[in-house]
């Protein structure tokens, strides 16, 4: 009864939370309410046992994303315009759609139903198997990274895409920000001491993520997200110039092909050792050995292509015009 009423309250906030963000004008309060939504998916996340997801959703939605849109708002006003005039279409095709959304959910199995066909295709085969074949702890790292490791690679060259597409429209675009701004919280004190503190165990925390998302929650996407928290949590107080001097953004770019090439190349060495494009098993003498090793590199390549474009998403929102 308890679990339930912990649901039933989530996504009451969830479904509030939602209101507001349709309500609100001012866009920083629309900014911060996605971010509580996404906690409070992470949480639900959390409550079904997808831990890996909940991982992710907490990293990205209520974190980075949130810092992402806190700097793309510098370049915008800070209110919504106000709208005089109200489309009739569009909202006839939101609620077609949500009907339409809602009526295929009907025949849905119910949450946990043992004879859903999830549970009856190839569910079952990655409870029995994946352990002998794979070695993995882990089955959510065994699922992503090895029986669907095409579609992971396929992930990973969206962001590698993305982060392209940000270099190409934002480079050389606006104004630089003004200097005293960059550098308004490099007087802060106590945020230079807590931060001198909290970076390196953010980086550390990252590793232990990146190199332990075989046997628990994490792996390449949740570690590379980490990575970039940590720098601009540097960046924020210390000021972006600062940060791009440790991190200039020529070498950063390059992590974005070094990440999606080392995962490739994980998959063709698999082919010259005579296996199949990411069968890692072919790597080492003892299969699961194999499996063990390929994850390992194709999540590392996750991992640094993931913080590259983070970082060199937040530095061009933050710092446009700057060469």
């Amino acid at each position: 009864m308890s679990v339930a009423l912990v649901d039933i309250a989530l996504m009451t906030f969830l479904a509030l939370s939602a209101v507001a963000i349709i309500q609100v004008r001012d866009l920083f309060a629309a900014v911060v309410l996605t971010g509580i939504f996404s906690l409070l998916s992470a949480c639900i996340f959390t409550t079904l046992d997808a831990v890996d997801v909940a991982f992710t959703e907490a990293a990205v939605g209520a974190g980075l994303a949130t810092v992402l849109f806190l700097a793309a708002l510098s370049s915008t006003g800070p209110r919504e315009k106000a709208q005089h005039q109200h489309s009739y279409s569009g909202l006839s095709v939101c609620l077609l759609t949500g009907g339409a959304l809602i009526y295929g959910t009907l025949d849905m199995p119910h949450l946990g139903d043992p004879n859903a066909p999830i549970h009856q295709h190839v569910a079952p085969r990655y409870i029995a198997e994946s352990p002998a074949e794979i070695g993995v702890p882990n089955m959510v790292t065994s699922v992503l990274a090895s029986y669907r490791g095409y579609d992971t690679l396929g992930e990973v060259t969206v962001i590698f895409t993305a982060g392209l597409a940000v270099l190409l429209l934002l480079r050389g675009s606006g104004t630089a920000l003004d200097a005293a701004a960059d550098q308004a919280m490099q007087h802060a004190m106590i945020l230079r001491v807590v931060s001198k503190l909290f970076i390196p165990l953010i980086l550390l925390f990252g590793l232990y993520v990146q190199f332990h998302g075989d046997f628990g929650p994490g792996g390449g996407f949740q570690a590379g997200v980490l990575f970039a928290a940590a720098f601009i949590l540097y960046a924020l107080i210390y000021g972006v110039e600062e940060a791009r001097r440790v991190a200039p953004p020529g070498r950063v770019q390059v992590f974005f092909a070094l990440g999606l090439l080392l995962y490739i190349g994980t998959g063709l060495a698999c082919l010259l050792a005579g296996g199949n494009f990411l069968e890692y098993k072919v790597l080492a003498s003892e299969p699961t050995h194999g499996e063990h090793y390929g994850i390992l590199l194709i999540e590392l390549g996750v991992g640094i292509t993931v913080a590259a474009v983070v970082i060199n998403t937040f530095c061009y929102f933050a710092s446009r015009g700057r060469p």
